[in-house]
């Protein structure tokens, strides 16, 4: 069954409730929940998605997320996502959002930060590989994988938006 999302507007306003496959085959806006993992050591999570799964199967994402279902947060919409695929439960910190026309089809992409503590244990039928990079390995390890299409304006939307004045990276605890 086709899971609901809301159809929204250029300023994230509710328009309709449509399935999420109509939405991405008519480009229509929606709304997604994405996270950026950081364990103890500051270093991202990064995943390589399943074989099995409909959108971008076998590429790897520097976030866990997924749609936002009608009448959820982008809050809990990221934590719930982040419980769904990696088993993790943990709080998550609203970091920036915009509107995505890479990936898949257009929508509002609003980017989480979480602090890991505990092992993740993915869904198998989400995730095939993860692992912790540092930030500084982040970019080479991107060059040589196919991460998806929204991958990189998301990873430099959430740096920017993360960083002091100092450039260096914002505590998330």
């Amino acid at each position: 069954m086709d899971e609901l999302v809301e159809r929204v507007d250029e300023q994230d306003r509710v328009l309709a409730v449509v399935g999420r496959s109509e939405a991405v085959r008519r480009g229509w806006l929606h709304r997604i929940a994405a996270t950026v993992c950081r364990d103890g050591e500051g270093r991202i999570l990064v995943h390589r998605r399943s074989e099995h799964v409909p959108r971008f199967p076998g590429h790897y994402e520097a976030m866990v997320g997924g749609a936002i279902a009608v009448g959820e947060t982008y809050e809990e919409a990221a934590g719930r996502e982040l419980a769904e695929e990696m088993s993790v439960r943990t709080s998550v910190r609203f970091v920036v959002k915009f509107l995505n026309r890479n990936g898949l089809s257009p929508h509002w992409l609003g980017i989480h930060e979480a602090v890991v503590l505990t092992p993740p244990d993915p869904d198998p039928d989400e995730v095939m590989w993860h692992g912790w990079l540092p930030e500084t390995e982040l970019h080479p390890f991107m060059l040589q994988h196919p991460f998806t299409p929204d991958s990189q304006e998301a990873l430099s939307r959430y740096r920017v938006a993360v960083r002091r004045p100092s450039g260096r990276i914002c505590p998330s605890r």
